[in-house]
């Protein structure tokens, strides 16, 4: 079916728009194809007013003023570019850090950390510039049209949303061949982009060709980021990690903000090959699908964050925050930034995270990052008592038979009442 096909679709849920109703349009403008193509459908198709808005949070080697030079070309009324890696880093990625986010034991999550941010920018802009109406290039069997739709339902009610990849049913081909007819420059030109990306300061992903089949190892054109581990240098790399409650502060004993430091983290990390996770993953709307990820900043910041915690923290803390950790990570793949039991979460985080100052030396190799020093003054660890020595003082050896005696009591009781 073609784009001039179609009847436009009538809303399903509340924050959708009525087609009759749709007025003046912010649209999340990437300047790719999708958005592109977007842009000229929706002044074809609905006859509305058109103002894009493009978000850096740190998405490498993009040119800005090429996105809204196009974006001018076909037709948009305003264009803003913002750049809100600070906020990034500072509002989402820190909490993301202080929770060791990882969603599926793989993912680390940064696509699912930007979406609520570009769309409460989405909602900050559309306002400001008069539009009644937001539009993304979402998809209806990803994740993003969940953390973007619901976003804008929960902080913008009076706003409505259109998602036209979602709804016009054209393949990349009739994609392609809209875009020649109306115009709209395509990159690398006719040719079908080889695998969908997304990207910013916490990582990489890849989708598509034969990244869907399961049989299929990893080709190596898919890293245009990471280093195959195999073509890393030979010789391994000390990094340190000095982190400050929580949160990052020095790389390799220099101290610098930390986006500047995300970056730098993830230049040595592309070097070394780290962070390179093929991934099956459980999608919110039902499916499993396979992802490659390339996280170099996260594979080494997460893993120095989660080693100087458990060094700070007590047995129960360490243990029970493991799962505080998982459910936070879900909430936020789930695209439920704003729930409030995430901002629950987050104040014993906060409060964990008060004692994770440190820091974390790591030997990145070949794909590899290992612990091997770890230093701080909240450290719950006393050389002294973890010898085979001889302690005093707050630890007697000779006490161990008697804690041992107690500690396995219901257990032996159990085992014979069981077995005769």
């Amino acid at each position: 079916m073609s784009a001039n096909d179609q009847t436009l679709p009538r809303p399903t849920a509340s924050y959708e728009a009525d087609p009759d109703q749709v007025g003046r349009v912010l649209l999340l403008y990437s300047g790719g194809l999708d958005t592109s193509v977007m842009l000229k459908w929706i002044q074809e198709r609905y006859g509305a007013e058109v103002v894009t808005l493009t978000v850096n949070l740190g998405q490498p080697g993009e040119d800005y003023s090429v996105v809204e030079g196009k974006a001018r070309d076909l037709g948009a009324r305003e264009c803003h570019i913002v750049d809100a890696r600070e906020e990034f880093a500072r509002d989402f990625l820190t909490p993301a850090i202080k929770a060791n986010a990882m969603y599926g034991d793989g993912y680390p999550l940064f696509t699912a950390l930007g979406r609520p941010l570009i769309a409460k920018l989405a909602v900050d802009y559309a306002r400001r510039s008069g539009c009644d109406t937001i539009a993304h290039g979402c998809t209806g069997k990803g994740n993003d049209q969940v953390r973007i739709e619901a976003t804008i339902a929960t902080l913008a009610p009076e706003l409505k949303v259109i998602a036209p990849v979602r709804s016009w049913q054209m393949g990349r081909e009739e994609e392609i061949e809209y875009a020649r007819e109306n115009g709209i420059p395509v990159k690398g030109g006719t040719e079908v982009a080889p695998y969908s990306i997304d990207d910013n300061l916490w990582g990489r992903s890849s989708e598509g060709r034969w990244i869907e089949d399961l049989d299929h190892a990893p080709e190596e054109d898919v890293f245009q980021l990471v280093t195959p581990p195999e073509k890393a240098p030979d010789e391994p790399q000390i990094v340190t990690v000095e982190l400050e409650q929580g949160v990052p502060v020095a790389l390799d004993g220099q101290r610098m903000g930390l986006v500047e430091l995300l970056e730098a983290a993830a230049e040595i990390g592309q070097r070394h090959g780290v962070g390179i996770v093929d991934h099956i993953e459980d999608r919110i709307v039902g499916l499993k699908v396979r992802d490659i990820y390339e996280t170099p900043a996260a594979a080494i910041i997460l893993t120095a964050h989660k080693e100087l915690e458990r060094l700070v923290g007590t047995i129960h803390q360490n243990r029970f925050k493991l799962a505080l950790d998982e459910q936070w990570a879900y909430l936020v793949y789930a695209g439920l930034w704003w729930e409030p039991l995430r901002g629950d979460l987050d104040a014993y985080m906060n409060a964990v995270n008060a004692q994770v100052t440190g820091t974390i030396g790591l030997k990145l190799y070949k794909g590899s990052v290992r612990v091997v020093t770890r230093s701080s003054p909240n450290a719950v660890y006393d050389a002294s008592l973890a010898s085979f020595a001889e302690s005093g003082g707050l630890f007697s050896q000779s006490a161990s038979p008697g804690f041992i005696e107690l500690f396995s009591l219901q257990s032996r009781m159990a085992w014979r009442l069981r077995n005769g």
